[in-house]
């Protein structure tokens, strides 16, 4: 005879809350007037909506904030009192509601629910004073302004915009821009998979410049790889106050031996190993359009043996050219320039750890407005994560600089604690040995 032992009862009370970290980001989102810009905003066919916009779109950000993108995934919040208290929500929508509207939003061209988003975003990252770190380059401190492409793959889907990325994989190819060393998310664009690169980015540069000023004031340094190569992206760096930058050359099949060449006579030379020498050096000339001597840094390395100490019948030659403002050693320059590989961290957080690869729509504008949505997430993410590293009470700590997306929803928004309820007042009560506790509790503190 089977006997149970474990027996299942459902109680009528708030016993537990597994998302206690959501108050934070309820509190971040007090400090933007999101709700009620959005609220104010009239979407065609929604004019008298059961359902707020800033409702719609503070839950859609919280889904997001737990590292969900699908729609049917709101469904286990529609019932659950924290999550509303958490984003002061008066009814958090269904499935239908929340595709419905993000759908007629996105088509509504008089609304720009997407600037609304990237202008909250970044007023708010100015309101809390979070943190923007710059890089030293000579005598400046520049705060470093990415801007990158990274395609998603969405193979297998018959979406809107869909075509072949440069990767060889079906889907989009999304623009990115990132502000500081923390790597804040400025200014974002969907874009089709087959679009090249350089296409528009001149407008899309400028656009982020001017978001980026809605947060600091401090000198930029624009850093762009090869395939931004283009003098109208000089012009734009070059008509800005204050913006400096760094942008790798396409050499589009120019002659090594002639920068070879270029590097003996201008460039300094280092032997890093028998039969390895490496030059460095800058040359300036002028450009019709500018005001002033374009410079480029080069780094040419010269391999007549290779790592195995195999002589070489040719000697192998491979060039590096940035254009740059810079007036620092062009050694400096390519430092700079490397540190760049660092935003590649950053799309990987926004299409892993938040879900948003695989675009949850069918239209396009809707995915470009939840890849927006994504974006604003990922910066009230970025923002507790570098709030927890202010003091030394967070358990895990190692020295890092920047606390990873993932990390913090893991360990500060999936976060359990009971649940009470008095005076018409919220309480979380964690467990004596609850490690994270006194970081969690300090980050709601610092923006409630």
């Amino acid at each position: 005879m089977l006997i149970i032992k474990i027996q299942f009862i459902q109680s009528k009370e708030i016993l537990l809350t597994t998302h206690t970290g959501l108050a934070s980001v309820g509190a971040l989102l007090s400090h933007t007037q999101l709700s009620q810009r959005l609220n104010r905003s009239v979407v065609k066919g929604m004019e008298n909506p059961i359902h707020g916009n800033g409702d719609v779109m503070k839950s859609y950000v919280g889904l997001l904030c737990h590292g969900k993108s699908d729609f049917d995934h709101i469904e286990p919040f529609r019932k659950d009192p924290v999550f509303q208290t958490c984003f002061d929500v008066r009814k958090v929508p269904s499935s239908p509601t929340l595709r419905q509207r993000l759908d007629a939003a996105a088509q509504t061209m008089d609304v720009h629910w997407n600037e609304i988003l990237l202008q909250e975003s970044a007023d708010l990252i100015r309101n809390v004073k979070a943190p923007v770190t710059g890089l030293v380059a000579g005598e400046h401190t520049v705060i470093p302004l990415d801007i990158d492409v990274s395609p998603f793959d969405n193979s297998g889907t018959k979406k809107e915009g869909i075509s072949l990325t440069y990767k060889g994989t079906f889907g989009f190819a999304p623009i990115f821009a990132y502000l500081g060393q923390e790597g804040y998310g400025v200014h974002v664009q969907l874009r089709e998979g087959s679009t090249h690169s350089q296409k528009d980015s001149a407008d899309f540069l400028r656009e982020s410049i001017h978001y980026a000023r809605r947060i600091t004031s401090e000198r930029l340094l624009v850093r762009m790889d090869s395939a931004h190569d283009s003098l109208e992206n000089l012009q734009v760096c070059h008509a800005e106050t204050a913006v400096d930058y760094i942008i790798k050359v396409n050499l589009r099949g120019a002659s090594k031996e002639g920068w070879l060449r270029i590097a003996e006579d201008k460039g300094i030379a280092c032997e890093q190993r028998p039969g390895k020498t490496e030059y460095i050096g800058f040359i300036a000339f002028p450009q019709k359009g500018f005001d002033r001597n374009l410079r480029q840094v080069f780094q040419v390395f010269v391999r007549t043996i290779d790592r195995d100490g195999q002589l070489l019948l040719f000697p192998d030659v491979e060039v590096n050219v940035y254009w740059t403002s810079l007036t620092c050693s062009p050694w400096r320059v390519i430092e700079l320039y490397r540190d760049h590989g660092t935003s590649e961290q950053f799309h990987s957080e926004l299409k892993t750890d938040l879900d948003l690869e695989r675009l949850p729509a069918g239209k396009f504008d809707t995915n470009d407005l939840i890849l927006h949505a994504g974006l604003f997430a990922y910066n009230l993410l970025r923002i507790m994560g570098q709030e927890s590293l202010r003091e030394d009470d967070a358990p895990i700590r190692g020295g890092v600089k920047r606390r990873r997306i993932r990390t913090v929803i893991q360990n500060i928004v999936y976060i359990a604690a009971r649940v009470s309820r008095h005076a018409r007042q919220t309480i979380f009560i964690f467990g004596r040995y609850s490690p994270w506790f006194h970081t969690v509790r300090r980050i709601y503190q610092a923006f409630a």
